[in-house]
């Protein structure tokens, strides 16, 4: 998963439905990672898009 967008953006679609919460794709170096939304804080990372369970996903950009 850290170096494929596309299977990063399944997992990611997935753990939302999962954990019913809103979490966000972001990309780090090279890698790819997903974490909370609630748990990221301004700057840490730079998102790539957000997957909320009952709306979709978008692009952050």
């Amino acid at each position: 998963m850290p170096h494929n967008l596309e299977l990063a953006q399944k997992h990611a679609w997935s753990l939302a439905r999962t954990l019913m919460t809103t979490v966000i794709l972001f990309k780090s170096h090279d890698e790819y990672g997903v974490l909370p939304a609630d748990e990221i804080e301004d700057g840490e990372v730079t998102p790539l898009f957000e997957y909320d369970p009952f709306a979709g996903a978008r692009s952050v950009h």
